[in-house]
């Protein structure tokens, strides 16, 4: 099976954010890893914001990407885990991610 859609979690750098990588790569990676990967979470891709093309900060301190088979198996992980995964958040960072689902074109 083939993945349908693919999740970006894109968490944006302020100068007053903050962002725990060690937290997030040791608890929350896995944790999400725990309760997404039996509804087919596969693919998961971290990115850390280096620099821009002209020199100055990435506007975002990390990306994250991971596929799901399909929205369905999505809004379903989501529903029974959604509130401990997005709770965790706070953990570590203080910024609103910004979720978006996509589809290959």
């Amino acid at each position: 099976m083939s993945p349908v859609i693919t999740v970006s979690v894109f968490y944006p750098k302020t100068a007053s954010s903050r962002f725990d990588h060690g937290y997030y790569l040791d608890t929350h990676t896995p944790l999400l890893k725990r309760l997404f990967g039996p509804a087919g979470m596969q693919n998961l891709r971290l990115l850390r914001g280096s620099g821009s093309l002209d020199g100055s900060p990435a506007p975002y301190e990390v990306l994250a990407y991971f596929d799901m088979p399909s929205l369905e198996k999505l809004q379903n992980a989501l529903a029974q885990h959604g509130p401990q995964i997005l709770g965790d958040i706070a953990n570590y960072t203080n910024v609103q991610p910004i979720i978006q689902i996509n589809e290959t074109m």
